[in-house]
């Protein structure tokens, strides 16, 4: 109706007649009652790009002076063309449309052209605007070893759900958001405004919000077997449960009520709040998994005692070669069964790795870091072979022709609850490691389902959401953080039997899901990958202070204090590292179920990038490519090295995929993929849909075969076109 509004206004304006006849009969319609959920869907919203220069054909505002603490204009102007003077350069720009005057902070102007400094202006793109996405890498932290990535992007999340429909469409398994909560304060915005509280279309506003975001959320969701959870408050927690039934009346529809604050936060004249809400959807087959707690009642039960497999690869201080020279030496492998027959020992510091002599038949795997750069091990010579004897050691995925590989072994702590027949050696695999499992039986190992109602002290906000935060970022603060440990419940229960799931928060604001998505694969070993979507938004009072000094958006000095920038990758980084952001180990541990220091950091690896918006002609001529070759990696599954430049060679072979540019290359490029043993998807760039069909044919059992880049063009060319 708002929008409606604003054109009937604008009908008035040119023929009055014609305006007051089009308002009356949309109030006798108005008249009419509805069932349901009803709302307006507003004017889609529109998303600045401050790091993008601005270009013949873009739709942009012009900022206001710096040093103005005025907000920017919202009158949209079209580029028509960029004139060079010299060095200098002017855009000409034509005025596309005005907003209604209430929303403009100063009278609206008169002027329809005008030719403007193209730093002046500020890139808007429309929701309803056709979108080509890109990524451009911003930074990297691994001490996974082979473990796939959790990704963190920069970008306004509409964009990024609309980028992922063609790199995870039907692959996600379990949705978690904590989405703004709309309570009237400046925690959200919608067409560059803030949502104040009195905004008589509030709630119509987040609705209208929430459901485009949802509805492209489905389609990432596997049908099969997926979970959605979104949390809220008691502001739009009635709302949210008919729009969630709107969009999704396939699924089973679950509210869970937990207590964040068993204290109470007083409210005038209102019983003090102790709690929020979460929805769970279950999907297809999806059900909740069985745990040890059921969360309400007092706890009868225990996590069996669990054995975990650690990375022989020294991680964070004293972990290169010069620190701890005894420790660098070879594991000598047995390539075809992967089984460890023995090591060397240790050598000089200046010893080459020529002067140890590696076995007949076997391969060396040294202590490399992912930078190729030499590190150590965590053990001795000596006590490796004792482990090797032991079977508590065993080789995982490694790369020959690198040297470098992932060996894993059973920690002290491991081999204790081995001795003490807490855990029960059962056998020994093919690589001649132990087979272990818990020794208990059915009474003393119960499990339940998770209740309706939470009430556990590990769930406040306040003690495990704000106060971690600040152990892991010390001086920097972040709006309500969840819990840690609320999350990871919330994702055990949905992906407690999937320990391979992808997982993906879009609106991840500090990343408590990353986080929890890395405890859950400490505790049972597993390799869940999260992806996790923010803006880099600055705060309402910071944007205020860094106007003043002169600054904008897009500037370094303004971005640095983006959530994205200043909170949410730092916090990620600092959860692996086991370090704050400035190289301090975090103090404190983590508690209830897996106790630790948290300057432990996890065994994880994390990659970060920003939304890029790429013109459709370059992405076909491929002078794009460094910023879709990121998205390629994604789809692959975000594990190993990603093909960031065009092959020279006119193919190349990653880890998890192939990307072939020069037909005439093919012979070569088929080759390479069937030596390689984990590869899921070939891409092959080519205009001819009958050569791409006859080596889609050609491609071993289990490769997908993508083309390139019509794939990627025809899905965002029809993605977006309905968003009105």
């Amino acid at each position: 109706m708002s929008h409606l509004k604003n054109l009937l206004a604008q009908a008035k304006t040119r023929d009055p007649q014609l305006g007051a006849d089009l308002e009356r009969e949309c109030n006798a319609l108005l008249e009419k009652t509805r069932f349901g959920l009803q709302f307006e869907r507003h004017r889609p919203e529109a998303v600045e790009l401050p790091s993008r220069v601005p270009r013949k054909g873009d739709k942009v505002r012009v900022l206001p002076e710096r040093g103005s603490t005025q907000r920017t204009d919202p009158a949209l102007w079209l580029v028509k063309r960029i004139v060079k003077d010299g060095a200098a350069k002017q855009a000409e720009i034509e005025l596309i449309e005005t907003p209604p005057a209430s929303s403009v902070q100063r009278p609206a102007s008169s002027v329809q052209r005008q030719s403007v400094n193209p730093e002046d202006l500020i890139v808007v793109a429309e929701f309803r605007d056709t979108i080509y996405p890109g990524l451009k890498k911003t930074g990297h932290v691994a001490r996974g070893g082979d473990k796939p990535c959790h990704t963190v992007i920069n970008g306004e999340n509409y964009h990024v759900l609309k980028a992922l429909t063609w790199t995870h469409r039907g692959k996600v398994d379990a949705i978690y958001i904590d989405p703004p909560y709309n309570t009237g304060a400046k925690d959200w915005k919608y067409n560059n405004d803030y949502v104040e509280g009195d905004d008589l279309y509030r709630h119509s506003k987040w609705l209208a919000m929430m459901e485009r975001r949802l509805k492209v959320a489905k389609e990432l969701l596997n049908p099969a077997d997926s979970v959605l959870i979104v949390t809220i408050d008691e502001k739009e927690v009635h709302r949210l449960a008919l729009l969630l039934e709107q969009v999704f009346p396939e699924s089973r529809v679950q509210m869970v009520t937990y207590v964040i604050n068993a204290p109470g936060q007083s409210r005038n004249q209102e019983l003090a709040r102790v709690e929020e809400y979460a929805y769970f959807l279950f999907f297809g087959d999806a059900a909740p998994a069985a745990v040890t707690d059921d969360l309400l009642n007092e706890k009868t039960s225990h996590n069996p005692a669990n054995v975990r497999w650690e990375s022989l690869l020294r991680s964070g201080t004293n972990s290169r070669r010069a620190d701890r020279p005894a420790l660098f030496y070879p594991v000598y492998i047995e390539p075809k069964t992967r089984r460890i027959v023995g090591a060397g020992d240790s050598k000089r510091l200046e010893a080459p790795r020529s002067e140890w002599s590696v076995p007949t038949g076997a391969t060396a795997v040294w202590p490399l870091k992912s930078d190729g750069s030499e590190g150590n091990w965590r053990a001795s010579p000596d006590y490796l072979r004792k482990l090797l004897g032991a079977g508590h050691i065993r080789c995982g995925e490694y790369r020959v022709d690198e040297g470098r590989g992932t060996i894993w072994y059973l920690g002290k702590s491991a081999i204790a609850k081995i001795e003490s027949q807490e855990i029960l050696v059962v056998g020994k695999d093919e690589h001649g490691a132990v087979v272990v499992k818990p020794n208990g039986d059915a009474e003393k190992v119960r499990t339940t389902t998770a209740k309706t109602v939470w009430n556990r002290p590990s769930h406040h906000a306040g003690w495990h959401g704000s106060a971690l935060v600040r152990s892991l970022l010390p001086s920097r603060a972040f709006p309500f953080p969840k819990s840690l440990y609320v999350v990871e419940d919330s994702l055990r229960i949905a992906t407690g039997n999937k320990p391979e799931s992808i997982i993906l928060d879009f609106f991840s604001g500090s990343g408590t899901t990353a986080h929890a998505v890395m405890r859950l694969n400490k505790q049972d070993g597993g390799n869940r990958q999260c992806i996790s979507v923010t803006n880099n938004e600055v705060g309402a009072d910071e944007q205020k202070k860094l106007r003043e000094q002169g600054l904008r958006p897009g500037d370094a000095d303004w971005e640095q204090w983006g959530i994205c920038d200043y909170i949410t990758k730092p916090r990620v980084q600092a959860a692996i590292t086991g370090r704050t952001p400035d190289g301090i180990p975090i103090k404190g541990d983590y508690k209830f179920t897996d106790e630790f220091p948290m300057a432990d950091g996890f065994a994880e690896n994390a990659t970060f990038f920003t939304l890029t918006y790429e013109a459709p002609l370059a992405v076909r001529y491929q002078t794009a490519f460094a910023h879709i070759a990121p998205l390629l990696w994604l789809r692959a599954g975000s594990r190993g090295r990603c093909i960031d430049k065009l092959p020279a060679d006119g193919w190349e072979v990653a880890d998890a995929y192939g990307l072939l540019t020069d037909l005439d290359c093919a012979t070569e490029f088929l080759k390479a993929v069937r030596k390689a043993s984990d590869l899921r998807i070939a891409y092959l760039v080519t205009d001819d849909e009958r050569r791409f069909q006859t080596l889609a044919r050609r491609l071993p059992d289990g490769v997908e075969a993508v083309r390139l880049y019509e794939s990627y063009l025809t899905n965002f060319g029809f993605a977006n076109g309905d968003d009105a």
